[in-house]
């Protein structure tokens, strides 16, 4: 048999028969990695070759394509419905990303639980025994006749054995350790990992089974493979939080059928994740009173606004260079906003250290935490607690000026459901919106905001 070496990257797939230092597909750098392909028959490794062949595709007019909506079933938990968009959709590809240990494997399993009532479920461990998948199904309460394990690594027979079951979850754990005989690359290569998840992708379509497959993550916590792996799939879950914590964030970052960067709250128990349905209670809980740097905001995560506490700790720098430190934001949006505060407020942040933090485990994208952050950073520097009644929302801009933001209504709804009187906000977000009981502070700029928190 005669081997060639090809260099494929790691982001997008793109193959060469030598080493580049930039991709041509991507435009990565260091990307390539190499890998041994066997020519042992023609198509031998080619994508789809253990795949069943499917029917040519016969093209038709676009006014004849069924637009009925998608058939949905739940998964048992409130939350992860939440995140999929309303349910599991039937024959779609679900990949499940996140550290060893947060949760993945027990939430699937927990989903197969549930689906057993009705249904059979097929669940496929390349890294577990059936006797460790048995053992963690005692803990959960989740044993049942309809839940079918087995341990296997070959394609081929993983195939095989969705095709015999027939059932209507099947859960791959893990996608790298998967590897297809007609590719003779390593398990968990870039090649591996495409096959394999290609071929599930075409038995979803073909057979209407769900595919949830669980994906291992690298340090910098994005799910190890190539990129085009996420392309491939319908739907992006990832799991966040610490493991020495309780509570467990599951974020769709893709989903074709539903709404993306929507969350689902869990708390890890000896019986499983529960559902956390007031997350805003759980990230306020234990927050601090009348103490300096210690700001709440509104953030809206997918289609629902959550309260969560941002605090900050400026202090006067012993070194050259000042530290500054970001968890939970942006560390170059939280640099921007210090930078901006020392500019245009004539707070000196230059010389200080700053570390800032989302309690909770929280991740928070949107801008709109902008305000709350330079409201916490100015309440550390100047030593002045925070209204401990008050919420923030607002855009930060680089002329120091606070700009609106989306769906300020539904904020401020939970802000007052949540027992705070008070709230400080861009003024141009006042128009037609509902004041929920509360007062209203908007600003026009930091210096503004500055004022009114030296006013207490």
């Amino acid at each position: 048999m005669k081997a060639k070496t090809v260099f494929v990257c790691k982001e997008c797939g793109t193959e060469n028969p030598k080493w580049l230092g930039k991709c041509p597909g991507c435009g990565g750098w260091n990307t390539f990695v190499e890998e041994k392909i066997e020519n042992t028959s023609e198509g031998a490794g080619m994508p789809g070759k253990t795949a069943f062949r499917r029917t040519a595709a016969v093209p038709k007019a676009l006014s004849t394509v069924s637009t009925e909506k998608e058939t949905r079933s739940s998964s048992g938990s409130d939350e992860l419905d939440r995140v999929l968009g309303g349910g599991i959709v039937e024959g779609s590809l679900i990949l499940c990303g996140g550290e060893p240990g947060i949760g993945k494997s027990t939430l699937l399993l927990q989903v197969c639980e549930f689906a057993a009532k009705t249904d059979k479920v097929l669940y496929i461990s390349g890294e577990e025994s059936e006797r460790q998948i048995k053992i963690r199904a005692d803990r959960l309460g989740a044993v049942s006749d309809n839940i079918l394990v087995a341990n296997e690594t070959d394609l081929g027979n993983i195939l095989d054995a969705v095709r015999e079951v027939k059932p209507k979850f099947a859960v791959i754990d893990s996608i790298q350790t998967i590897f297809s005989g007609d590719v003779t690359s390593a398990p968990g290569s870039v090649s591996q990992v495409r096959e394999c998840t290609l071929s599930f992708m075409r038995l979803a379509k073909e057979t209407g089974v769900t595919f949830f497959i669980v994906g291992h993550v690298t340090k910098e916590g994005s799910i190890a493979g190539p990129r085009v792996l996420e392309h491939m799939v319908d739907c992006v879950l990832y799991f966040e939080g610490e493991r020495h914590q309780s509570y467990r964030i599951v974020r769709a970052v893709k989903n074709r059928f539903g709404s993306t960067n929507e969350i689902g709250v869990f708390e890890m128990s000896d019986k499983g994740l529960i559902d956390v349905p007031n997350p805003s209670l759980m990230l306020l809980s234990g927050r601090p009173v009348d103490v300096p740097g210690s700001a709440i905001v509104c953030s809206v995560e997918g289609t629902r606004p959550i309260l969560a506490e941002i605090q900050a700790l400026i202090t006067k720098s012993v070194y050259p260079n000042p530290k500054r430190m970001a968890t939970g934001i942006d560390f170059y949006r939280a640099s921007l906003i210090i930078t901006v505060l020392d500019k245009r407020t004539g707070l000196d942040l230059a010389m200080q250290d700053s570390y800032i933090n989302v309690t909770g485990g929280i991740k928070l994208d949107e801008t709109a935490a902008d305000l709350a952050v330079a409201a916490a950073v100015a309440s550390s520097a100047m030593n002045v607690p925070l209204p401990k009644d008050m919420a923030f929302f607002g855009e930060v801009g680089l002329t120091g000026e606070v700009r609106t933001v989306t769906q300020a209504s539904r904020r401020i709804a939970e802000i007052a459901k949540m027992g705070f009187k008070r709230c400080m906000l861009p003024f141009d977000a006042l128009g037609g919106i509902d004041k929920a009981g509360i007062e209203l502070v908007a600003v026009k700029s930091l210096g503004d905001m500055l004022a009114y928190i030296k006013k207490g």
